[in-house]
């Protein structure tokens, strides 16, 4: 399992900009960002290198921040890749509320973020599929 930064954000015009900045501005690099949006207000999903310190910066800086644990799945950047995550999901019957990807700067394995209804059974089975799960610390500092 690794940290993943949510954070509620209203709706307006360059709200999104400024909580870049804070993050920025506070030395902290985004991994993967993912928003989900209504008419007046949006999640935003962060993998960052520093989750504890981000939504420290981020709760100063008026905006409400928390953690939350997801999976960090490795996969070969090849098509179908998650396709064959998410089938070993769906065989034990594991559902998954949301899931955003990003490829890793070497380029050879993409990163799938996954939230699911039940992370250990989703582990296990993931494990016993043969896919590889990334560490929190090859994806950011343990703060």
């Amino acid at each position: 399992m690794v940290e993943q930064v949510s954070v509620f954000l209203e709706n307006t015009a360059g709200r999104l900009a400024e909580l870049t900045r804070v993050l920025g501005d506070a030395g902290i690099n985004m991994r993967a960002l993912m928003v989900a949006d209504t008419s007046e207000f949006g999640v935003v999903r962060i993998i960052c290198d520093m989750p504890r310190r981000a939504v420290q910066v981020l709760d100063d800086a008026g905006f409400g921040a928390s953690i939350a644990e997801v999976l960090a799945v490795e996969v070969p950047d090849r098509p179908g890749g998650l396709a064959d995550v998410l089938e070993a999901l769906q065989a034990e019957g594991i559902n998954v509320e949301y899931a955003y990807c990003f490829v890793e700067p070497s380029g050879d394995k993409a990163v799938d973020i996954l939230r699911v209804d039940e992370p250990e059974r989703a582990r296990q089975a993931l494990e016993r599929a043969g896919v590889a799960l990334a560490e929190a610390s090859t994806l950011y500092e343990l703060d």
